[in-house]
């Protein structure tokens, strides 16, 4: 029956993990006086199902903690009552940007009740529909069961993300946290070393996601506890040692406004307290999600996060490996510290990574600049190796000065896009090195004497593009198709592909705006023009490379290596198709036909790759989405 309410029919439901008499209800039905958040939204608010996904659950619990964090990803102003259309979105952290996933309130049920996450509260449904919010972002339910709580919280926060192992932290881990957890830090822990969610003798789960939530020095009778609360996301089934909730005896040697000051609960609700030696002995490691100043920025908020500078690059095959310069010059303000050093992290992300299925190894390395000069012979600090991993992280400490960061894959030349993120404390930063020096007897220094990024010459500076994109927008603040088309003629028409602009068409510019824009709108924002920007700066890179004549004009036999070198080899059927399609009429592809090229091929793969979810090399549209994809580009 249609009752008018909004049905998603772009969630992935053929990846379900299918119960027995499984039904499809809305929270009206579920519960007649059903509500969105009920007292504000909370850690309590998560108790797990069938789904394996405590990781994910863990990551949510944590972020609870920030209110500012969770209303950026739980959008306040939604409920059952007021504008309900049966329809709830929700944002998500991806590779710099935050992006809405819009969803339908209809939720998996048996015998009436939520199959998986629910909240203990039973009229309460913000968390079973941001876990569906997050199934359709990551390609339905199943793909929640297993991962990692580090992923789950980069997408929730756009935070730095370290795995650690618990037996290498600093004998005093409570002096280690506390300045982590000062910073507004998100942890999670677990023990790995043995079956799947079985219990210790202690009741600690094994391979089971937990959230560390506070740190607490704690009076006694007799003495001072350092203690450290812990969050099951069951919401059962907690700690059964010294101080566990139900039977600790320590318990009664606190006075009761000393337990009120901690909130602690004599019930089994998931949160207990234990000692830091016990957490020592009980979990084995421990995820930190480091968050900025851009997302931790509660009025009045007592942490004092990092200073965060990011940078998306990438990696062109036959060029040089990009160069970030680091500057530190304020030290810490950690009075217990007698060395002059400054903290970071540094963060590589690659980009697409499941999309493209594409795992490149990829690793760090930091060096000193010598007197404007830059050694490459022994970097001060590295990743250990290279990782096929989504991100690899360093924290260091390092004397104030001037250093080089250079994020490199484990084979040269590979293709891939990547995201740099710098965490700093005041006074520090990070930015692109655009040439940077080399001492005379470096072993690497020719390669590091070619340009690292060709399209410095043929298009304009970042700040020079921000006031471009001021000149040509439109009253409402956005760039529709002729205002990019101007924009773009002026921003060639400066660099040494100026003249290429002739060949540049309002039909080009048409295509640019639809395939970056996300909102349906056919004109570019700000951050939309951006993201286009960055396409345009990467794909002029390997247009100048691979124009090996310096006409402006790529040869028919120069177009092939030119694609693999951006990542989208086609076989020799489609590229006859392109042949025909793309090029001029003696065979030759211009430097806006080259981007025009690419923009349509780049986003007709990620079309292509987002439906095809299980990775099977087919997919299944309907009619309407086929014209969509076809008609709308």
């Amino acid at each position: 029956m249609d009752d008018g309410l909004f049905v998603d029919h772009d969630f992935p439901m053929g990846d379900m993990l299918l119960q027995p008499a499984m039904e499809w209800r809305r929270p009206k039905d579920i519960c007649p006086s059903a509500q969105f958040i009920v007292d504000g939204a909370t850690r309590m608010d998560v108790s797990q199902g069938v789904l394996n996904d405590c990781w994910f659950l863990s990551a949510v619990a944590s972020l609870s903690l920030h209110r500012p964090l969770l209303e950026r990803v739980v959008p306040n102003g939604q409920s059952f009552q007021e504008g309900y259309n049966g329809s709830f979105y929700f944002q998500f952290w991806q590779y710099g940007e935050w992006e809405k996933v819009k969803v339908d309130d209809l939720l998996p049920t048996q015998k009436g009740k939520l199959i998986y996450l629910c909240s203990s509260e039973k009229r309460e449904f913000w968390s079973a529909l941001l876990e569906k919010a997050y199934a359709k972002l990551k390609g339905g339910y199943r793909a929640l069961n297993m991962g990692f709580p580090h992923e789950a919280m980069v997408d929730m926060t756009g935070g730095i993300t370290e795995v650690l192992t618990v037996a290498s932290l600093p004998k005093d881990l409570a002096a280690f946290l506390k300045p982590i957890l000062a910073k507004g830090a998100l942890i999670n822990c677990a023990n790995c070393q043995g079956p799947l969610e079985q219990r210790n003798e202690f009741g600690i789960l094994f391979r089971h996601a937990y959230s560390v939530t506070g740190l607490e020095n704690v009076k006694t009778k007799y003495e001072t506890v350092e203690l450290v609360r812990v969050h099951n996301p069951w919401g059962k089934m907690e700690w059964e040692g010294p101080w566990s909730d139900m039977n600790g005896p320590e318990w009664s040697h606190v006075r009761e406004e000393e337990q009120k000051r901690l909130d602690r609960v004599q019930k089994e609700d998931g949160e207990f307290w234990m000692a830091v030696s016990d957490f020592r002995q009980n979990f084995e490691s421990m995820e930190v999600c480091h968050l900025s100043e851009e997302t931790l920025s509660e009025p009045g908020a007592t942490q004092r996060p990092w200073n965060c500078t990011m940078h998306h690059g990438s990696w062109v095959p036959h060029i040089s490996n990009p160069q970030f310069h680091l500057t530190l010059l304020e030290e810490d303000d950690d009075p217990s510290d007698p060395e002059l050093t400054c903290s970071f992290l540094v963060a590589l992300m690659q980009k697409h990574q499941r999309l493209r299925g594409v795992h490149l190894g990829i690793g760090l390395d930091i060096y000193k600049v010598h007197q404007h000069n830059l050694s490459l012979r022994h970097p001060l600090i590295s990743t250990q190796g290279y990782a096929q991993r989504t991100e690899v992280v360093i924290r260091g400490r390092l004397a104030p000065g001037h250093y080089v960061i250079i994020p490199s894959t484990a084979d040269t030349n590979q293709q891939g896009e990547f995201i740099l993120r710098v965490l700093t404390e005041k006074g520090n930063n990070a930015t692109p090195a655009e040439k940077p020096g080399t001492e005379v007897n470096s072993p690497t220094q020719i390669s590091l004497l070619q340009p690292s990024f060709p399209h410095l010459s043929a298009l304009p500076s970042p700040e020079a593009t921000r006031q471009l994109f001021k000149k040509h927008r439109n009253k409402k603040g956005e760039c529709p198709p002729l205002e990019l088309l101007n924009l773009l003629t002026e921003a060639i028409k400066g660099g040494v592909l100026a003249g290429s602009e002739k060949k540049l068409v309002l039909e080009h510019c048409k295509s640019f705006v639809v395939l970056v824009d996300s909102r349906g709108l056919a004109q570019l924002d700000w951050q939309g023009f951006q993201a286009l920007w960055d396409k345009i700066r990467k794909w002029t890179d390997i247009f100048l490379t691979f124009d090996k004549n310096k006409s402006q004009l790529l040869e028919y036999p120069e177009v092939s290596p030119a694609l693999k070198a951006a990542g989208m080899g086609v076989d020799d059927f489609v590229l006859q198709l392109i042949g025909l399609r793309y090029t001029e009429p003696d065979m030759t592809i211009s430097y806006p036909g080259f981007l025009y090229l690419l923009m349509k091929l780049d986003s007709m793969i990620h079309k292509f790759q987002a439906y095809d979810i299980v990775g099977m090399g087919t997919i299944s549209v309907s009619y309407r989405q086929w014209l969509h994809m076809t008609m709308y580009n």
